[in-house]
């Protein structure tokens, strides 16, 4: 990691950094992209069947796309029953989170007769991406699917890429047991993202797509927008600690390097007002690292974008924070809740020495599918909102209307829209007259 001082220029150095990892700057994979597209649309499963040789080295017919009965209940067995019970128990917090979401169907109604409402509606088919191979993310798939769930989604789909054996890991497949996800269908990458967007003989088409991918999912799901709803264009995992001189540098060291290790192009951050912190947690990271697993990512993704930054105030250190925007924002100071009132964006804040962000990721409830590259300015988690559509329901008596036909006729007058007008006019208009 490097240590730098936080000033003006530091910051915007900074900044434009950290963007250079967000797929939109990846624009040399579009067209291959667009090919695998416009292949799964033209040829359907034909096109999935190749595919998945081409990319996984696995055979793939008619039969044997869709995940069985069968193969479930053998994951299922396979998977250690404590971890079945630790991912059972991780779906309650979530469902119990995402319950509070809920939304109601609501109306008004006045003295005038005129009734204004907003009906609820979830979506009828939602579909769900999860990674294979390393990357498959059992709590990825328990918080995609579960909000759908509550949301009351009548139909959850998922794909996800087979290894050369043709089978899904089994801790997916309990996980979906867990989530209650519908069908399953063994394929990855772009091409998946495709026949959930547009369908195919096997793979019926959904409404939306969520959940995680890398750079050419992402792609696909940007391609597929306006087909289909999509979750966000998530770009690669980060994490910023905001702590002072009472934090524990044990504990920031190995928060930092929680993030780190997801991939090459993570970010880990620490703003801090304590030059001695700085120091203790660099040591710390230099320790651990000679214990951990995946070293080389982890040397790397601090090498490109870890940094600790020294702020000369904890205002300094909150305003950086808010223009960063990050994913996950972890708050170890004397007094974090004071800290997080001052907060405007980030993407889910943990608070205090015990609230460390795998937390988040896999137990607490709070769904961890959060924006990254400064989206947290503009977007949200992933919640049971992105699974239901909000009809506005509008219903006017004649006296309602004849009370404010006038105000709308000139409106719509103004802009030229006589058509418009005419629509509301003819209703008030003399039927005698208009008859001779």
């Amino acid at each position: 990691m490097r240590t730098i001082r936080l000033t003006k220029e530091s910051k915007k150095d900074l900044l434009n950094t950290l963007l250079k990892r967000s797929p939109n700057n990846y624009g040399q994979y579009e067209e291959t992209v667009k090919g695998i597209i416009d292949e799964v649309r033209e040829k359907g499963d034909q096109a999935l069947f190749e595919l998945t040789k081409k990319f996984d080295g696995c055979e793939l017919d008619a039969e044997s796309i869709r995940v069985t009965p069968e193969e479930i209940e053998e994951a299922v067995n396979l998977t250690d029953p404590e971890l079945y019970a630790v991912m059972e128990r991780a779906a309650a917090n979530i469902r119990a989170f995402h319950e509070k979401q809920k939304r109601n169907s609501w109306f008004d109604y006045k003295a005038d007769g005129s009734i204004l409402g907003q009906k609820i509606t979830p979506i009828a088919k939602s579909g769900v991406y999860v990674p294979g191979g390393r990357a498959a993310l059992s709590s990825s798939l328990l918080m995609n699917v579960i909000p759908a769930r509550v949301a009351g989604v009548k139909k959850v789909v998922l794909t996800t890429p087979p290894g050369r054996d043709g089978k899904v890991p089994a801790g997916t497949l309990a996980a979906a047991r867990i989530a209650g996800v519908d069908e399953i269908y063994k394929v990855g990458g772009a091409q998946a993202i495709a026949a959930m967007a547009f369908g195919t003989e096997s793979i019926p088409k959904v409404d939306k797509i969520t959940g995680p991918g890398n750079i050419f999912v992402a792609l696909a799901k940007k391609q597929v927008f306006g087909y289909v709803g999509i979750d966000s264009i998530a770009g690669p995992s980060e994490v910023l600690v905001l702590a002072d001189e009472t934090a524990n540098p044990r504990y920031v060291a190995a928060d930092l390097l929680s993030q780190a290790e997801h991939d090459e192009l993570a970010s880990a951050i620490l703003i801090t007002t304590s030059e001695k912190l700085a120091e203790q947690v660099e040591r710390e990271i230099a320790q651990f690292m000679e214990k951990l697993e995946r070293k080389s990512i982890l040397e790397k993704s601090l090498e490109n974008y870890g940094y600790i930054l020294l702020a000369d105030s904890m205002d300094d250190a909150i305003d950086a924070a808010n223009e960063i925007a990050s994913e996950h924002l972890e708050i170890l100071t004397e007094n974090p809740f004071e800290v997080m009132t001052k907060i405007e964006n980030a993407g889910a804040i943990f608070l205090g020495e015990y609230s460390s962000e795998p937390l988040g990721d896999y137990y607490a409830g709070p769904n961890h599918i959060l924006p990254t590259n400064g989206t947290a300015r503009f977007f949200s988690p992933l919640s049971v909102d992105d699974f239901i559509k909000k009809t506005s329901i509008i219903s006017y008596s004649k006296p309602a209307l004849k009370a404010v036909h006038e105000d709308i006729e000139a409106f719509a007058k103004s802009e030229g829209l006589t058509a418009h007008a005419n629509s509301i006019h003819v209703r008030f208009e003399d039927h005698s007259s208009a008859g001779q």
